[in-house]
């Protein structure tokens, strides 16, 4: 009975045979986690994500057919609430980025403890946030053409004008993020104008970046 209270469940998606078999065997390990699917590419794992919508998705993020960032705008589409990990065996600025500004909660690369997958899997399922810390913080600096030491933060933003900073964040177009915050897009669009200028940024990348990179709590 407290399992299936307190369960996280879990869709898995990588189109290794070795891999998705050794992930979804630690997962399936834990007692506070279900995994209800493990699939071998994007478009079953779209299709289990649907049928299931689990708490937490774990995807590789190049596969066969759709690879993870198609996986997640589709989540995001259907209005489901599963939150996406990906998994990947290189980082790159670009990749990281995606990730970050598609709406991913979690970045994990693939030559990691297994423990620290589970770690992921509960900390997003509980509603934070798991990046790699050196690759974010880099990947932020060159893109941005900030350093990670520079004051000047989400923090330092008017209060509607955070609102805004991390609805944008989150991936969500300028007119989604007005009707939100009962905005005119043009207001939005304002608004972010001044964000930009204020933080020193060229665009809604950097934003998320930048987002990514700092603690929501400490706003």
């Amino acid at each position: 009975m407290a399992r299936a209270q307190q369960s996280i469940s879990v869709v898995v998606a990588d189109d290794h045979p070795v891999i998705l078999h050794g992930i979804t065997e630690i997962l399936r390990a834990q007692p506070d986690i279900n995994v209800v699917a493990a699939c071998s590419g994007g478009r079953d794992a779209t299709a289990a994500i649907q049928q299931f919508a689990p708490d937490v998705a774990v995807l590789d993020i190049v596969m066969p057919d759709l690879n993870g960032l198609d996986v997640l705008l589709s989540t995001v589409k259907h209005g489901l609430k599963t939150r996406v990990v990906f998994l990947t065996a290189v980082s790159t600025d670009d990749r990281i980025l995606a990730a970050m500004t598609s709406g991913a909660k979690g970045f994990i690369f693939k030559d990691v403890a297994l423990d620290n997958l589970v770690d992921c899997v509960r900390e997003v399922a509980r509603g934070k946030l798991w990046f790699p810390n050196d690759p974010v913080g880099a990947a932020r600096a060159r893109t941005t053409g900030r350093q990670a030491d520079d004051k000047c933060s989400i923090g330092a933003l008017t209060p509607r004008e955070k609102q805004v900073a991390l609805l944008v964040s989150e991936g969500l177009p300028d007119k989604q993020v007005a009707g939100q915050l009962n905005l005119g897009e043009s207001t939005v669009k304002r608004h972010l104008h001044n964000i930009y200028k204020k933080l020193g940024i060229p665009n809604r990348t950097a934003l998320s970046a930048l987002a990514i990179s700092e603690d929501p709590e400490s706003y």
